[in-house]
């Protein structure tokens, strides 16, 4: 049986969980979103890989990147992804990378983005099963009236990260 090896790192915006595959990155989620259970069995049945709670080098370099940029010392990350999803879910995943720092979009762009625009629903559901959060930046997503719509680590959080990423001050 394959391995996926997994660290929890506590942040002051919540508990993550990063997972390495090989030497790509295969999940940096919230620890305790409501889609744990369903994310986690997606990437361990496609993988065909057990979750082994081990250190690997992808893991720590991540974990140095990322906590470059809670510090405001990086808008861009260079870790090797491994996307693992539909077909469709890793078109919308390549289209929220896409998506710079420091702004954000709507489903409705999204959809556009990946040149179906009729699929904003579906859209909305792939953004949902990201499993590789803040470097897949589903928190830069609003909804089309502006609004801060669902995500993984909770509003609060996405509404922090957002605020960071404009360098506003958190309150």
């Amino acid at each position: 049986m394959n391995h996926i090896h997994v660290k929890y790192h506590k942040t002051k915006y919540g508990e993550l969980i990063a997972g390495s595959y090989g030497d790509k990155l295969c999940m940096l989620d919230w620890r305790y979103r409501r889609m744990r259970t369903t994310i986690d069995s997606r990437i361990s049945n496609t993988l065909n890989a057990d979750f082994v709670e081990q250190e690997s080098d992808i893991i720590q370099e991540t974990i140095t990147q990322l906590d470059d940029y809670f510090a405001m010392e990086r808008k861009v990350f260079d870790i090797p992804l491994l996307m693992v999803g539909t077909p469709f879910q890793k078109q919308v995943w390549e289209a929220l990378i896409k998506v710079p720092y420091g702004t954000t979009s709507s489903y409705l762009q999204l959809a556009k983005e990946i040149e179906n625009d009729k699929a904003v629903r579906a859209v909305a559901s792939a953004n949902g099963a990201n499993a590789i959060s803040i470097l897949i930046p589903c928190h830069r997503i609003i909804g089309s009236n502006g609004d801060l719509t669902g995500y993984a680590g909770g509003l609060s959080v996405k509404k922090r990260l957002l605020s960071l990423e404009q360098n506003l001050l958190l309150v």
